[in-house]
């Protein structure tokens, strides 16, 4: 039976826009989950082995959580003052951190335990993380030493002082075990080589152009590094040329922290402007802008991306998760994908004709003539089929939400868009597809309301959605700056038409009063 697409309402029309791919890639990153702590979230990290659970540092304790459920599985508090920088080694079995008394610790995942003990800091460190290349960590303190450790025997490998001011960041260099990146409040990346004695000529600096460097990056050829610091995000030659290949500003205020996406496609950066910017590395285009509702000072994304975990300067975490999409799950059994049978095949015909009978594909006899006789062929019979509209095509699917996302946008007339929400609330599908939202996945919706919830032919629909919304999302009320304003425009635009209708109901009621006293006066007149 053929799909009956969405009959428009009577008519008025609407302007137009698109979303980009790597927008609805990030749109489709819904339930979100707000946790509260005592103290600021100081960092993410996911564990690169599945399940890809996630260590949050904040005050005294490491927190590490499950990312189907949200909940903490394990906690480690071993630390006597402010932990800072828990990472996880890349087999996913130890994690590191340090803290404000100048120690690094790291911990056995399983027990808990405190597997190794250093201490030549003599200020807090900052940022810790695992070699990827062999049994070492390097570490950065506000002592404005950055340290290589020998993981089995403890011991400090070499120290590299150039930096003048607070180190905040440093990384392994992805390809080559004996360069280390860093990052410091000095307003400088130096590229160290951990073979050569620490000097001025052995170490490539590069000026972040006056601002503290916050956090830095480098993408898996070793070829590029990435600084933020201010609002300023700098892209860089590490190839021996320490040249500036790109300075894009596109925060309000500082920006914290950045972060690649699982496919390494995307850059995120967070900023103290409460926003998270992604950036598509083809053209270094911000195509994707996600709202929190306070300033942000650690980001990450899990490894197999779906998951954004966010830490704001409140204590809040918030993670922001999708489902992965069946392509993108692969068979552990054989890590293979199942190939499908590709249509205009013989098999695909096959199928066809075993699945719907030989009505669908027909044979037909075409006489060639007397010379070549009678041949039989196969000829398939080919139907044109009504394209349908992306929301419709959504809707044939139960997707009720894309649906509805995709009837909001300006290419689609509004009579277009009411009558798929009539047919939403027909199918009592109307609370599915407005719930499990977010503040930017909300607006566009609330700002649609705001334009047309007093037109008199769609008043009644848009008050049972508006209604809907209040009553899914009053728990987060005050939480979201967006949803607030949106909500209050909402309120005052109804207010005023509702003044606007008392005020004519008086006009209505002088009217009436003044049309009855003349009538009265002709009949006695006319008597």
């Amino acid at each position: 039976m053929d799909f009956l697409p969405t009959q428009t309402l009577p008519s008025a029309p609407r302007q137009g826009s698109s979303i980009n791919p790597h927008s609805r890639h990030f749109h489709s990153f819904k339930h979100p989950l707000f946790i509260k702590h005592p103290s600021a979230i100081t960092h993410i990290h996911f564990n690169p082995t599945k399940p890809h659970r996630y260590a949050v540092t904040s005050s005294t304790r490491v927190l590490i959580y499950a990312p189907k459920t949200g909940k903490v599985v394990k906690t480690i508090s071993r630390f006597r003052d402010t932990a800072r920088s828990g990472e996880f080694r890349k087999d996913g079995k130890l994690l590191v951190a340090g803290d404000d008394e100048g120690q690094i610790q790291v911990f056995d995942i399983n027990s808990r335990a405190v597997l190794r003990t250093m201490k030549e800091h003599n200020q807090p460190v900052r940022v810790t993380h695992f070699s990827p290349h062999s049994p070492q960590i390097v570490s950065g303190s506000d002592d404005t030493t950055v340290k290589l450790w020998d993981l089995s025997t403890q011991t400090c490998l070499n120290t590299m002082s150039s930096h003048t001011d607070y180190v905040r960041s440093v990384k392994f260099h992805p390809s080559n075990p004996s360069l280390l990146l860093s990052g410091s409040y000095d307003s400088t990346i130096r590229l160290h080589d951990v073979r050569l004695p620490e000097d001025t000529s052995n170490v490539i600096t590069m000026r972040h152009g006056g601002s503290p460097v916050e956090d830095i990056g480098i993408f898996d050829s070793g070829g590029v590094g990435i600084s933020v610091g201010g609002p300023i995000l700098r892209l860089w030659d590490l190839t021996m040329s320490n040249k500036c290949l790109r300075a894009l500003s596109n925060h309000q205020k500082t920006i914290t922290c950045l972060s690649f996406d699982g496919e390494k496609k995307r850059v995120l950066t967070g900023s103290l402007d409460t926003m998270v910017k992604m950036y598509d590395i083809e053209d270094w285009k911000v195509v994707h802008t996600m709202r929190y509702p306070a300033p942000i000072l650690s980001l990450a994304v899990s490894p197999d991306d779906t998951h954004i975990a966010a830490g704001l300067t409140d204590g809040t975490l918030s993670v922001r998760r999708r489902d992965q999409k069946a392509s993108e799950i692969k068979d552990d059994a054989d890590g293979q994908k199942n190939l499908s049978i590709v249509g205009g095949s013989y098999e695909y015909f096959a199928d066809m004709e075993s699945i719907f009978g030989q009505g669908h594909v027909k044979a037909k006899k075409k006489d060639l003539g007397p010379a070549k006789g009678h041949v039989h062929e196969f000829r398939v019979e080919t139907r044109r089929k009504k394209k349908l509209k992306e929301f419709d095509r959504f809707l044939k699917s139960f997707k009720y939400q894309a649906a509805l996302d995709s009837s909001l946008k300006k290419t689609v007339r509004l009579t277009s868009t009411f009558a798929l929400i009539q047919e939403l609330i027909y199918r009592d599908a109307l609370r599915v597809a407005l719930a499990g939202r977010d503040d930017v996945t909300l607006e566009p919706l609330l700002s649609f309301l705001v334009r047309h919830a007093i037109d008199p032919r769609f008043g009644e629909m848009a008050s049972e959605v508006a209604g809907v919304v209040i009553d899914l999302y009053t728990p987060i009320l005050g939480q979201s700056p967006i949803l607030d304003e949106m909500l209050s425009k909402l309120q005052g635009r109804i207010e005023r038409e509702l003044s606007f209708q008392r005020e004519l109901m008086k006009l209505k009621g002088g009217l009436d009063m003044t049309l009855s006293q003349a009538a009265m006066s002709r009949l006695v007149d006319a008597a």
